[in-house]
């Protein structure tokens, strides 16, 4: 089960991890189903990941990771998981990178 269409956007979600649990005021975990009821109304994909089993999202004052992958791999829905990242200013959302569109 590939997780990033790329090795250089695992490497950006290695790196997104950290740095979005060092700068949140808050990180809440979510498993299983509940995974499901995360409403990411407003969130834009981190196109850096590249995501494809494992995904980031950005919103205006958070970060959500969603963890899959390893769930499909294994037939295991309840091994879904979902990290989110809250109380984050404009530093802990992009760590001063601006956002391309290109």
């Amino acid at each position: 089960m590939p997780l990033h269409a790329t090795v250089e956007g695992w490497v950006e979600s290695l790196a997104l991890t950290r740095h979005a649990s060092m700068w949140a005021k808050q990180i809440v975990k979510v498993t299983g189903d509940d995974v499901d009821g995360i409403v990411l109304d407003g969130f834009e994909p981190v196109r850096e990941v590249m995501g494809l089993a494992d995904t980031w999202w950005r919103g205006a004052d958070s970060l959500v990771a969603v963890y899959t992958g390893e769930a499909e791999a294994l037939s295991f829905p309840q091994g879904r998981t979902a990290l989110i990242y809250s109380g984050l200013d404009e530093w802990g959302l992009r760590g001063g990178v601006e956002d391309s569109t290109s």
